[in-house]
């Protein structure tokens, strides 16, 4: 298998490459150069699997470097239960008659991310040795909540890596600020950035294509590498889970093999929902892929109309790992719906840059409206569904999750679809205590960590291990910075 730029599909990459590059030399981001399918048999095979045994069974299909040995021990480390608090990894809830919940959050860092963020240091690790790459990996990491806690717990002290994470000062959840602060390891380091997420995002991938720094970097022994969803090796692990959990539906008879199922999915930067597309071309039968945006409703103008404008005010709002208005894997999509054009892509890319907005064609637009739909929801909104799902369903959501499911209930209005549909819960609501507790009419709130134990008793959800652990540990962290200086603060961390 061999990978290739969303902006220059001449030159070929290997998959150890791709890992350890991250992004390609043109700013493109590296692609398989085709997806495989699977078996007929696939699906009843798989079924009978332990989530870490799918895990490998799909990603040997990418990865032909490494081998099952490998990924066998991978997938054990990554995915056991010293990670994960339930040996089915990613179960999946009904909620009501035809909707269900996939429940992404029950590794260390309690949010979806772990599922690709504990797996990628052990293909990165292993890629060094595959490329005979002689320096060692410094991850950079922009993050608008859930990734820079996953990345910094899954690169801690990894050898021959350092993982610096950047986070908007003010614009990532009180809990999820905590968890970064608060990190252990020799070879983290954790920065605030003066500014939202685009501005730490866009100051990352200038670093990346900066070769003077990048020459500062190789005189130090160093490179970069990322582990936002730029870097293939964090989608591939996420096209797993979509895969798990139709066999799993298919397993408990909730579905027959073959029959439709769509998925909706709370979203910012598009890799998660990315990762439903390319199941689905795989051959899962999946249906419609629900896009779902919170008042940062980019994504939906797009889906809706072929225009992508980021010339819009930009909102911090109670869902904010999906305060974004670059959304970075859109452009993997955009190179499967123009047919590999990699020429229209860079053009598109281009002018994203210089005018901040695209519009694709209508037969792009077809194809994106084929297998896509896409609503948004508010902040009110949002704190009406999570009260509404938990009277209603006992269903406990986080903001982000509400938001999926607000906008699934507008969909089938809209539409009729009535098609058995999986919800992606992203994240434990004991990340967002403040958020889920004002939806429950609890104005009343307690301070610290102690509101943790406040959701607790209100709702008789136990607080997960990993957020109550939060309350004896000590603030490590506390730098910040202007965009303008976040080089500075690379050097210095690797100084």
């Amino acid at each position: 298998m061999q990978y290739i730029s969303t902006r220059d599909k001449s030159k070929e990459y290997s998959a150890a490459q791709a890992i350890v590059q991250g992004l390609a030399p043109d700013g493109g981001l590296l692609t398989p150069a085709y997806l495989p399918k699977l078996p007929g048999h696939a699906i009843a095979e798989l079924a009978e699997m332990s989530y870490q045994q799918r895990a490998v069974y799909v990603m040997n299909l990418f990865l032909e470097e490494y081998s099952v040995k490998e990924l066998t021990e991978y997938a054990v480390h990554a995915y056991g239960p010293q990670k994960f608090d339930t040996e089915l990894v990613v179960p999946v809830r009904q909620v009501d008659q035809n909707t269900y919940a996939l429940e992404l959050w029950h590794g260390p860092t309690c949010a979806f991310k772990d599922l690709a963020l504990q797996m990628l240091p052990h293909l990165l690790s292993g890629a060094l040795g595959k490329t005979e790459e002689g320096r060692d990996a410094c991850i950079l990491v922009a993050t608008s909540g859930d990734t820079g806690k996953g990345a910094l717990e899954g690169f801690r002290d990894v050898p021959r890596t350092k993982i610096l994470v950047f986070y908007p000062k003010d614009g990532v959840a009180a809990m999820q600020e905590l968890q970064m602060r608060t990190q252990q390891g020799d070879n983290v380091g954790v920065c605030a950035v003066e500014g939202n997420f685009d501005d730490a995002q866009t100051g990352v991938k200038k670093m990346f294509s900066d070769p003077a720094l990048r020459e500062q970097l190789d005189q130090r022994g160093y490179f970069f590498s990322s582990a936002n969803s730029i870097n293939w090796g964090r989608v591939l692990p996420q096209i797993v889970y979509y895969i798990s959990a139709y066999c799993d539906l298919v397993k408990s008879g909730a579905l027959v093999n073959g029959e439709a199922l769509n998925i909706c999915v709370p979203t910012g930067n598009f890799g998660n929902i990315l990762a439903a597309y390319y199941a689905k071309q795989m051959g899962v039968p999946l249906g419609k892929l629900i896009c779902a945006s919170n008042r940062n409703n980019v994504l939906t103008d797009f889906l809706t109309t072929g225009v992508y404008d980021r010339n819009r005010p930009f909102y911090t709002t109670r869902s904010p790992s999906m305060d974004i208005l670059i959304s970075s894997n859109l452009e993997r999509l955009l190179f499967s719906m123009t047919g590999s054009d990699d020429e229209q892509v860079a053009e598109y890319m281009r002018q994203l840059q210089e005018t901040g907005r695209y519009e694709v064609g209508e037969a792009v637009k077809s194809r994106l409206q084929k297998h896509f739909a896409a609503g948004f929801c508010d902040d009110e909104r949002t704190l009406l569904e999570i009260e509404r799902i938990w009277k209603e369903k006992n269903y406990l959501a986080d903001p982000h999750t509400a938001v999926a499911f607000s906008v699934l209930e507008e969909y089938r209005a809209a539409s009729g679809d009535d098609t058995p549909t999986l919800v992606a819960s992203t994240a434990s609501p004991f990340k967002f205590c403040d958020s889920v507790l004002t939806a429950l009419g609890i104005t009343q709130q307690a301070q610290g960590t102690d509101i943790m134990d406040q959701l607790s008793h209100e709702t008789g959800c136990p607080v997960p291990a990993p957020l109550a652990a939060l309350k004896d540990k000590p603030i490590r962290f506390s730098q910040s910075t202007c965009k303008e200086h976040m080089a500075d603060r690379v050097l210095e961390f690797l100084s």
